[in-house]
């Protein structure tokens, strides 16, 4: 399984320019005020996230893939230590696999406005960005999300306030049933070149094509990842280690093989 992907960028605009603090500070709406109530609301104490109608289509994983995922011998504490950090963020009645793999999110990942630059400027600003995204799963459809969460902020403008879209793309989850017995010949095929049981696992990332072709081909796609932990993807020093090219080679055509002597 992929999460989807769905990005907006919101500004949002106040006064006609920026403002002496001293002038109009506790008179004039500052759209950066507005904007941070809005954020800090997009999630509840428990984390989850209160767009309405938001979890409608997001189902529950089975037994099955929760009892393989559980046998990975996956240390929580130590994927967020490996990054400097101690305790979950997400959905506190989720597992940490769970919430990169299997559910939903919202996150910020830009905000500005006023002055930015060195030293310090008493501004009031005229207006407020943001870029958020969200990561969706199950049959979550973007298009709703996307008009769901502008209905939520657009209800939340104070007077005097307005703000302005910018859309960054939708694509839904993707999710390959494992009943398809190729999966199974693959797995198995899989399991000499490697140390540990190939599983089935979630994708916290988004590779849209790979929907694309089940949608208008009827064809699943086969996602064998050869990573490691430490591949710190997205990262300016991100790296992919030699041995996972010479061993990926090698398990594709072990891969290649099985399929074919059971076609």
């Amino acid at each position: 399984m992929l999460r989807g992907l769905l990005g907006e960028e919101l500004t949002i605009k106040g006064p006609v320019r920026d403002l002496h603090s001293g002038y109009y500070g506790g008179a004039a709406i500052n759209p950066i005020r507005v904007l941070a109530r809005i954020i800090a609301g997009l999630h509840d104490d428990t984390g989850r996230i209160t767009v309405p109608g938001f979890y409608d289509d997001v189902p529950e994983l089975s037994q099955a893939l929760r009892d393989q995922w559980q046998g990975l011998g996956f240390d929580p504490e130590a994927f967020l230590g490996s990054v400097g950090l101690s305790v979950p963020a997400g959905e506190q009645d989720r597992s940490v696999l769970e919430q990169v793999w299997a559910r939903p999110t919202c996150e910020v990942n830009g905000i500005w406005g006023g002055y930015n630059g060195d030293g310090f400027k008493t501004v009031l600003p005229a207006e407020a960005h943001a870029k958020i995204s969200f990561r969706l799963v199950g049959t979550q459809d973007p298009n709703a999300i996307r008009k769901s969460f502008r209905a939520m902020v657009e209800a939340q403008l104070p007077t005097d306030c307005t703000v302005e879209w910018k859309a960054h793309g939708a694509s839904p989850a993707s999710q390959m049933s494992i009943d398809n017995p190729c999966f199974e010949l693959a797995r198995a095929a899989l399991a000499p070149e490697w140390p540990g049981a190939p599983a089935y696992i979630g994708g916290g990332g988004s590779i849209p094509i790979a929907g694309h072709f089940k949608d208008l081909l009827g064809m699943d796609s086969m996602l064998l990842g050869f990573g490691k932990d430490d591949d710190q993807i997205h990262s300016p020093n991100e790296k992919y280690d030699l041995t996972s090219f010479h061993k990926g080679m090698r398990s594709w055509a072990r891969v290649l093989d099985a399929l074919t002597r059971d076609v």
